[in-house]
């Protein structure tokens, strides 16, 4: 059996996350960004989307060093992957505050209003694209953006063109917009991606197997896992491809990094044994002694 540590994706963070971590970490991020982070959690910092991609990387990578054990995979949804190659030791820390600073910041004045990102709760996936077929035009762009689950889509676009899929739904399943500000893992973030991936350092092989959620595969390659990181804002995420994966490479426990416990509950969809839980709710030390007792089974 394996352990797989994963990191949730922007609409996860909440004001104040950051105030109680360890300073190290706190310290470590501003130096890197030539900012004081602790000033980027307040609910108004947390409109732009370049403070909230910041939080969700120091949150991450913050809780998984308390944990104090190695997990056997990593994986993250959207931002998420930063912090999940941080830990697999892909990515130094300093250069993923400077990467994922300029990424919030290309996302953002790409698209600064008008548009964003909708669940779509209920109907299947073939529904859901053919929805977009009929509403998807140069003035109402709407995009497939992330397959979280087999009844659980997200869409990607301008607010009009979601309000016209969530009127078309309607009686057949829940539209929920979520709280997200940019329309993230589509063909709109192209041109940001490219952009993005001039800036990238070169990257090392990762010391812990890291899982792509865009390809829902392993990525073993540090030039790989560049792509996968710079273009991951402009391709569909198969989160629930990610996690049959894992659970079908022998993962039997899970924990998800704050904030929140989003990705558990999706996960529990897949996971027909083995554990499956959130850092928060949970004390530390029945975190790590669930990563350890899964290191003793390696050996």
């Amino acid at each position: 059996m394996s352990s797989l540590l994963v990191f949730p994706g922007q609409g996860a963070q909440r004001p104040g996350m950051l105030q109680a971590l360890p300073a190290d970490v706190l310290d470590e991020a501003s130096q890197a960004l030539g900012e004081d982070v602790r000033t980027l959690d307040s609910a108004q910092a947390l409109a732009n989307t370049r403070a909230v991609q910041l939080c969700l990387l120091i949150a991450g990578v913050a809780h998984a060093r308390l944990l104090q054990h190695t997990p056997d995979y990593v994986a993250g949804l959207s931002i998420g992957a930063y912090p999940a190659a941080v830990i697999a030791g892909a990515l130094d820390f300093a250069d993923a505050v400077k990467l994922v600073s300029l990424r919030g910041e290309l996302m953002q004045n790409a698209y600064p209003h008008g548009y964003g990102m909708t669940a779509i709760i209920g109907p299947s996936l073939s529904t859901v694209e053919t929805l977009l077929a009929e509403v998807n035009s140069p003035d109402t762009p709407v995009y497939l953006a992330n397959i979280n689950a087999d009844n659980q889509t997200v869409i990607a676009g301008s607010d009009a063109a979601m309000k016209r899929v969530a009127q078309r739904i309607k009686g057949n399943g829940v539209a929920k917009r979520l709280n997200v500000s940019v329309p993230s893992h589509c063909a709109l973030l192209e041109q940001p991606a490219q952009v993005l991936v001039q800036a990238f350092v070169a990257l090392k092989p990762p010391r812990i197997t890291y899982l792509s959620s865009t390809r829902a595969r392993p990525v073993y390659n540090p030039e790989q896992l560049r792509d996968d990181l710079a273009f991951n804002m402009c391709r569909v995420v198969d989160w629930c491809g990610t996690v049959q994966s894992a659970y079908e490479r022998g993962v039997r426990l899970q924990i998800e990094l704050p904030p929140g416990a989003v990705l558990t509950g999706l996960s529990r969809r897949v996971f027909e044994q083995g554990t499956v839980i959130a850092c928060e709710g949970a004390r530390l030390d029945t975190l790590q002694a669930l990563l350890q007792e899964e290191e003793r089974r390696h050996r």
